[in-house]
């Protein structure tokens, strides 16, 4: 009997689920029932060519919640009808333009007012909005932009130095298609656009505020938004997500796991160029013509009082987060806030019910998804310590170490795990439960394992490990492969190790994540090998040189420091050694260096350092 190479950590809680907590949370689903049956059409039924999109979701609910507050931000409240008129204005815009259906717009902007506009402007006219990482910049930058062939370009003040950093390298560049945003109310006149730039302000002052009539209506079917993954190897790569992806969210979260009313705000910190908050927390938001509040960034120090300023009944989340507030020092008002639901993902079962009752969230709407995947599980029923149950078919199988690859018996199939042991999930594709991939063809097809348990089958590689903890509920364990998480963010190995290489100096250079007591996911921790061994190693400009290239998340925490790396007899790195010894100090001859909070510079990593590290000292 062939076995995993290895099996994945335990998580520090591991639930079991039974037939008996599934009927104590039945009374809660019945009241929901209409609301349930509601979703479900959404969630499992909308065919792709059905002449309806997220844009007509506005336009509707400009009708039915005119007046109703549709998105809060600082001191800003927009209806849903001024919003609804806002992104006709762009909608014109870019149709005077020439954007016509399956053309794509870039926007690059932080969490504001003038991205959902945008968005829903070009989606109006058929147009798909590939939603820029803020963090990005230069050759990636310029990559992922490069990747869907924008038409035309929305760019933030707040990211215009990010733009121009990878200028030189953006393919479809004209004097007239970049848009450029000012970091105050756009919608006024204000000030002067750099060179090379134009104005939205002025760009929109004479469109009209009607809902643009298209001669062939757009469909379901058609892509609504591009979002980009690091995938498992190499630089970011454009998922496709189409409006049939977003109604997914749209009824199974809003109608079905929150069934939010006009009455609630769902207040949202995480960027919306990730899926948790464009298609989840804005979704669920539509679907109960609820207003969304936002901002910029997370902020712990300023979490409650903005619930409390925007009335925030429901908020969305990434593990992270809730570890930053969890670690927030108590106060007597901690239960004094109308927050009642929470929805996303990344929760440790490790600080599941502290936060829960510290804070008295009542409902924990926790997820599993893939910006390109095509199985997503959630927590319909509110239990604790899961990422709920898929209607999705699904299997969990054996897989090698440190890789997202699956193990094959001696015929070439595929072995399913016991229940409750970790396996590689798999999403089946089918033509409900499609693959909706990557834009480049490549990608896709390397992610889709074929003949997997029988002749013709073909199975989405998630590249995720997961345990069934019973009734077809899930609990999350780890991410595999050459991705690790960090802060909230899928950090791709290579495209850490190509900086490396950009900087000089470096021999080879081999990327992966490391675990940190008292921290959530894995941080980055890179093995070098320096040209010069003689020479040493200045922290200072080591650091500089990623910060030039990289976001802060994806910049490696520890650096080992040695003469040479081993590897296979097929000359491939045991990646899997270096993740076992990580920032251990015990391997002779190797300088380990660590980059600790608030510094500008790698510094030697000390047995009374380490220490402080793993009693909590820092916070990563």
């Amino acid at each position: 009997m062939t076995t995993p190479d290895v099996t994945a950590a335990e998580p520090a809680v591991s639930e079991r689920i039974t037939l008996k907590d599934i009927a104590a949370q039945l009374p809660w689903a019945a009241r929901k029932l209409p609301s349930l049956l509601k979703g479900y059409y959404y969630f499992a039924l909308l065919k792709p060519k059905k002449a309806f999109t997220m844009a007509d979701v506005i336009a509707d609910n400009a009708v039915r919640f005119a007046r109703r507050p549709a998105l809060m931000y600082r001191d800003l409240t927009l209806s849903y009808e001024q919003l609804n008129a806002w992104a006709n204005q762009f909608a014109h815009y870019f149709r005077a333009q020439g954007l016509t259906r399956g053309d794509v717009v870039a926007i690059n902007l932080e969490n504001r007012p003038e991205l959902f506009a945008a968005l829903i402007g070009a989606n109006k006219v058929g147009a798909a909005a590939a939603m820029i990482n803020t963090s990005q910049r230069g050759h990636v930058l310029a990559h992922s932009l490069n990747l869907t062939q924008p038409k035309l370009f929305v760019i933030g003040e707040e990211q215009v130095e990010a733009f121009e950093s990878a200028r030189a390298e953006i393919n479809n560049l004209t004097a007239t298609n970049v848009l450029f945003v000012p970091d105050d109310d756009s919608r006024m006149k204000t000030g002067k656009a750099p060179k090379g730039y134009v104005n939205i302000a002025s760009a929109l002052e004479k469109c009209p505020t009607t809902n643009p009539v298209l001669a062939t209506p757009n469909q379901a079917g058609d892509t609504a938004v591009y979002l980009f993954t690091s995938g498992t190897t190499g630089l970011p790569k454009a998922a496709p997500s189409s409006h049939r992806k977003w109604f997914k969210a749209y009824g199974g979260f809003g109608h079905m796991c929150l069934s939010l009313t006009p009455d609630d705000v769902i207040y949202v910190t995480l960027p919306f160029y990730h899926g948790t908050a464009l298609l989840v927390c804005w979704g669920a938001a539509l679907a109960g013509g609820s207003a969304i509040a936002v901002r910029r960034k997370f902020s712990a120090s300023e979490f409650w009082n903005d619930v409390r300023r925007y009335n925030a009944t429901c908020f969305g989340y990434v593990g992270e987060l809730c570890r930053y507030l969890l670690n927030q020092p108590e106060r007597p008002d901690d239960r004094q806030h109308p927050l009642r639901m929470m929805v996303g993902n990344g929760l440790r079962p490790s600080i599941w019910k502290a936060f829960k009752d510290r804070f008295g969230i009542e409902q924990i709407s926790e997820l599993y998804g893939a910006s390109e995947g095509n199985v997503g599980f959630s927590n319909f029923l509110n239990l604790d310590n899961t990422v709920g149950f898929s209607t999705a078919p699904f299997e969990l199988v054996k897989f090698h170490e440190g890789t997202r690859e699956p193990i094959r018996d001696a015929k070439g199939r595929l072995q399913r795990v016991t229940k409750g042991e970790p396996g590689l999930l798999l999403g089946k594709i089918t033509p409900k439960w499609n693959f909706e991939g990557y834009s480049q063809k490549e990608a896709t097809e390397k992610a889709i394992l074929r003949d997997a348990f029988r002749k013709g089958d073909a199975w989405f590689n998630t590249g995720d490990v997961l345990r069934n903890i019973g009734c077809r509920h899930l609990q999350f364990v780890d991410r595999m492969g050459d991705t690790y998480r960090w802060k909230g963010e899928n950090v791709s190995t290579t495209e850490v190790e190509n900086a490396f290489d950009r900087i000089g100096g470096i021999q080879e250079a081999i990327v992966y994540g490391v675990e940190i007591p008292n921290t959530n996911g894995k941080a980055g921790m890179a093995t070098l090998v320096p040209i010069d061994p003689e020479r040493p190693v200045d922290g200072k400009a080591l650091l500089a040189g990623l910060q030039g290239q990289l976001p802060p998340y994806a910049i490696p925490v520890f650096l080992r420091i040695t003469d040479a790396i081993e590897k296979t007899g097929t000359f491939k790195y045991r990646k899997v050694d270096l993740k076992n010894t990580g920032y251990s100090l015990d391997k002779a001859g190797d300088q380990v260096l660590v980059w600790l909070p608030g510094s500008d510079a790698y510094q030697p990593l000390t047995q009374e350092v380490l220490q402080q590290i793993e009693s909590g000292a820092y916070r990563f």
